[in-house]
């Protein structure tokens, strides 16, 4: 396990922010010896709620052509066909992933591929399970084509709480299966669009792994 880069000046600055706000307290109150531990506990415990939120688990990435794996950690919210209007214009099966505030935040590519297209939109903040946030939500939309030519669209999308979305490909960027391609702070939803006949191999309100979860089986 280790700490995703992320968080890594975030979580420098609020240690500096919390120690200097304890030892104000211990100086200038030594009487105060209940406040004082009640803030200590609290900055401990808020520090560490700050610094799971940014826990970047070491994995295996995998290497299995024509399995799409999960783009993140979470839960399986949504199975169902749709019309995918932004850039594919075609029928698609949607599955869609919700990431809690305790969930790993990292998204992974669910396919090995390339970059066709990517496209960062500005936004609103609904919450992720509003039925408008994938369309009117801050979201990011990535359509990765593998070497049959087969492609997916994975869509980062913000919520009420997850206002940064970060990424790290344009288009043309190659991604292993599994590879980092991008962040969402606090959590929020991440949606994949497949092609119609693809075996979906979850179910809904299953838990899900990024990289490690097999998500469908592409025909």
């Amino acid at each position: 396990m280790t700490i995703h880069r992320e968080g890594r000046t975030l979580l420098f600055w609020l240690l500096i922010a919390l120690a200097v706000i304890n030892y104000l307290i211990y100086y200038f109150m030594p009487d105060a010896e209940l406040l004082a531990n009640t803030v200590l506990l609290g900055s401990v415990i808020f520090y560490l709620i700050i610094l799971q939120f940014f826990r970047n688990p070491i994995i295996t990435l995998p290497n299995e052509e024509g399995i799409v794996f999960a783009p993140a950690d979470g839960k399986v919210v949504v199975i169902e066909e749709t019309m995918e209007e932004e850039y594919l214009k075609e029928k698609r099966i949607q599955i869609s992933i919700f990431m809690s505030p305790i969930n790993v935040h990292v998204n992974r590519s669910p396919i090995k591929g390339e970059v066709e297209y990517f496209k960062y939109h500005p936004g609103k903040y609904l919450v992720a399970w509003h039925p408008k946030s994938s369309t009117e939500n801050e979201r990011t939309t990535m359509v990765i084509k593998d070497s049959k030519g087969t492609k997916i669209l994975v869509r980062q999308i913000a919520g009420a709480l997850a206002r940064r979305i970060k990424w790290y490909v344009s288009a043309g960027s190659e991604l292993a299966q599994g590879g980092e391609f991008g962040f969402i702070k606090f959590g929020s939803r991440v949606d994949m669009f497949l092609p119609l006949g693809t075996e979906i191999l979850v179910s809904l309100d299953q838990k899900t792994k990024g990289a490690r979860t097999p998500i469908a089986r592409l025909k």
